[in-house]
Protein backbone atom coordinates (compact mmCIF):
# COMPACT_ATOMS: atom_id res chain seq x y z
CA UNK A 1 0.00 0.00 0.00
CA UNK A 2 1.19 2.98 -0.69
CA UNK A 3 0.83 6.56 1.80
CA UNK A 4 -1.13 8.70 0.55
CA UNK A 5 -2.25 11.47 2.91
CA UNK A 6 -2.59 12.03 6.73
CA UNK A 7 -6.37 13.23 7.53
CA UNK A 8 -6.24 14.17 10.98
CA UNK A 9 -3.24 14.31 13.17
CA UNK A 10 -3.38 13.60 17.60
CA UNK A 11 -5.13 16.73 18.30
CA UNK A 12 -7.48 16.83 15.42
CA UNK A 13 -8.61 13.28 16.32
CA UNK A 14 -9.01 14.86 20.19
CA UNK A 15 -10.75 17.58 18.49
CA UNK A 16 -13.44 15.57 17.14
CA UNK A 17 -13.66 13.39 20.07
CA UNK A 18 -14.88 16.28 22.44
CA UNK A 19 -17.15 17.65 20.13
CA UNK A 20 -19.29 14.71 19.24
CA UNK A 21 -19.45 14.47 23.26
CA UNK A 22 -21.14 17.82 23.19
CA UNK A 23 -22.98 16.00 20.50
CA UNK A 24 -23.67 13.41 22.22
CA UNK A 25 -25.02 15.18 25.33
CA UNK A 26 -27.20 17.87 23.42
CA UNK A 27 -29.11 14.96 20.97
CA UNK A 28 -29.65 12.92 23.97
CA UNK A 29 -30.55 15.90 26.72
CA UNK A 30 -28.12 14.24 29.46
CA UNK A 31 -26.05 11.11 30.37
CA UNK A 32 -29.56 8.94 32.13
CA UNK A 33 -29.96 5.91 30.10
CA UNK A 34 -26.60 6.39 27.94
CA UNK A 35 -24.13 3.68 27.61
CA UNK A 36 -21.49 3.14 25.06
CA UNK A 37 -20.28 0.01 23.25
CA UNK A 38 -17.12 -0.12 20.86
CA UNK A 39 -16.78 -2.46 17.89
CA UNK A 40 -13.45 -4.19 18.23
CA UNK A 41 -10.85 -3.34 17.94
CA UNK A 42 -10.31 0.23 17.51
CA UNK A 43 -14.26 1.00 18.58
CA UNK A 44 -13.49 0.70 22.42
CA UNK A 45 -10.54 2.65 22.66
CA UNK A 46 -12.67 5.18 20.85
CA UNK A 47 -15.63 4.74 23.32
CA UNK A 48 -13.54 4.78 26.12
CA UNK A 49 -12.20 8.20 25.08
CA UNK A 50 -16.03 9.65 24.39
CA UNK A 51 -16.91 8.20 27.61
CA UNK A 52 -14.08 10.15 29.39
CA UNK A 53 -14.58 13.48 27.28
CA UNK A 54 -18.72 12.74 28.46
CA UNK A 55 -17.63 12.71 31.91
CA UNK A 56 -15.18 15.96 31.61
CA UNK A 57 -18.30 17.75 30.56
CA UNK A 58 -21.07 16.40 32.80
CA UNK A 59 -18.94 15.02 35.99
CA UNK A 60 -21.18 11.20 34.77
CA UNK A 61 -18.86 8.80 33.03
CA UNK A 62 -21.73 6.44 31.05
CA UNK A 63 -20.87 2.85 31.27
CA UNK A 64 -18.46 1.27 28.32
CA UNK A 65 -18.85 -2.26 26.81
CA UNK A 66 -16.86 -3.67 24.24
CA UNK A 67 -18.21 -6.04 20.97
CA UNK A 68 -17.13 -8.38 19.39
CA UNK A 69 -19.13 -8.64 16.11
CA UNK A 70 -16.93 -11.53 14.42
CA UNK A 71 -19.49 -13.99 14.69
CA UNK A 72 -22.60 -11.72 13.26
CA UNK A 73 -20.61 -10.72 10.25
CA UNK A 74 -22.18 -11.47 6.87
CA UNK A 75 -18.81 -12.04 4.90
CA UNK A 76 -17.36 -14.80 7.65
CA UNK A 77 -17.25 -17.76 5.36
CA UNK A 78 -14.52 -15.38 2.96
CA UNK A 79 -12.60 -14.29 5.91
CA UNK A 80 -11.88 -16.72 7.38
CA UNK A 81 -11.98 -20.65 7.85
CA UNK A 82 -11.53 -20.52 11.34
CA UNK A 83 -12.42 -17.03 12.09
CA UNK A 84 -10.65 -15.43 15.67
CA UNK A 85 -13.67 -14.60 18.29
CA UNK A 86 -12.54 -12.01 20.66
CA UNK A 87 -14.81 -11.45 23.90
CA UNK A 88 -18.05 -9.37 24.13
CA UNK A 89 -17.64 -7.71 27.28
CA UNK A 90 -20.67 -5.75 28.17
CA UNK A 91 -21.51 -5.68 32.05
CA UNK A 92 -24.47 -3.38 31.95
CA UNK A 93 -27.98 -4.31 30.40
CA UNK A 94 -28.84 -2.79 27.69
CA UNK A 95 -32.63 -3.20 28.10
CA UNK A 96 -34.60 0.15 28.01
CA UNK A 97 -30.86 2.15 27.55
CA UNK A 98 -29.29 4.57 24.29
CA UNK A 99 -27.12 2.30 22.91
CA UNK A 100 -24.18 4.46 21.26
CA UNK A 101 -21.89 2.16 19.27
CA UNK A 102 -18.77 3.41 18.13
CA UNK A 103 -16.11 2.70 15.44
CA UNK A 104 -13.50 3.70 13.87
CA UNK A 105 -14.46 4.08 9.95
CA UNK A 106 -17.91 3.10 8.30
CA UNK A 107 -17.38 2.43 4.62
CA UNK A 108 -19.92 -0.74 3.64
CA UNK A 109 -22.61 -0.18 7.16
CA UNK A 110 -22.04 -4.20 7.48
CA UNK A 111 -19.98 -3.83 10.47
CA UNK A 112 -22.53 -1.68 11.94
CA UNK A 113 -25.44 -3.69 10.68
CA UNK A 114 -23.22 -6.86 12.49
CA UNK A 115 -23.25 -4.81 15.66
CA UNK A 116 -26.94 -4.14 15.96
CA UNK A 117 -27.25 -7.70 15.47
CA UNK A 118 -25.30 -8.39 18.40
CA UNK A 119 -26.72 -5.87 20.71
CA UNK A 120 -30.45 -6.84 20.16
CA UNK A 121 -28.96 -10.38 21.61
CA UNK A 122 -28.03 -8.81 24.70
CA UNK A 123 -31.73 -7.07 24.98
CA UNK A 124 -33.68 -4.44 23.48
CA UNK A 125 -32.34 -1.32 24.05
CA UNK A 126 -34.57 1.67 23.73
CA UNK A 127 -32.35 3.42 20.97
CA UNK A 128 -29.38 2.54 18.81
CA UNK A 129 -26.84 5.62 17.81
CA UNK A 130 -23.56 5.23 15.73
CA UNK A 131 -20.58 7.60 15.76
CA UNK A 132 -17.54 7.10 13.90
CA UNK A 133 -14.45 8.64 13.66
CA UNK A 134 -14.30 8.72 9.93
CA UNK A 135 -17.00 8.15 7.31
CA UNK A 136 -15.60 7.38 3.85
CA UNK A 137 -19.00 6.53 2.29
CA UNK A 138 -19.44 4.11 -0.43
CA UNK A 139 -22.18 2.22 1.78
CA UNK A 140 -24.24 -1.11 0.32
CA UNK A 141 -26.60 -0.70 3.32
CA UNK A 142 -29.01 2.29 4.22
CA UNK A 143 -27.14 3.50 7.37
CA UNK A 144 -26.24 6.61 8.70
CA UNK A 145 -24.41 7.43 11.46
CA UNK A 146 -25.59 9.85 13.76
CA UNK A 147 -22.05 11.34 14.69
CA UNK A 148 -19.20 11.97 12.56
CA UNK A 149 -15.58 12.64 13.15
CA UNK A 150 -14.80 13.72 9.80
CA UNK A 151 -16.36 12.71 6.13
CA UNK A 152 -13.43 11.86 3.98
CA UNK A 153 -14.67 10.81 0.30
CA UNK A 154 -12.66 8.20 -0.92
CA UNK A 155 -11.54 6.21 -3.75
CA UNK A 156 -12.37 2.14 -3.58
CA UNK A 157 -9.36 1.52 -4.10
CA UNK A 158 -8.27 3.64 -1.07
CA UNK A 159 -7.66 2.41 2.76
CA UNK A 160 -8.16 4.30 5.61
CA UNK A 161 -6.26 3.68 8.52
CA UNK A 162 -7.18 4.70 12.10
CA UNK A 163 -4.40 4.86 14.81
CA UNK A 164 -4.93 4.79 18.11
CA UNK A 165 -2.59 5.10 20.97
CA UNK A 166 -3.97 2.23 22.85
CA UNK A 167 -4.04 0.11 19.57
CA UNK A 168 -0.97 1.29 17.52
CA UNK A 169 1.16 3.11 19.64
CA UNK A 170 0.22 6.91 17.79
CA UNK A 171 -2.84 8.49 17.08
CA UNK A 172 -3.83 9.71 13.53
CA UNK A 173 -5.75 8.63 10.32
CA UNK A 174 -4.10 7.79 7.50
CA UNK A 175 -5.04 7.70 3.40
CA UNK A 176 -3.37 5.38 1.44
CA UNK A 177 -4.09 3.92 -1.79
CA UNK A 178 -4.18 -0.33 -2.42
CA UNK A 179 -2.63 -1.25 -5.52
Amino acid sequence: MEFRAELMDKSAVERALVRIAHQVLEKNKSTEGICLMGIRTRGVPLARRLAANICALEGVEPPVGELDITLYRDDLSRIADAPVVERTNVPFPVEGRTVILCDDVIYTGRTARAAMDAIMELGRPDRVQLFCLVDRGHRELPIRPDFVGKNVPTAHTEVVAVCLEETDGETCVKLFENK
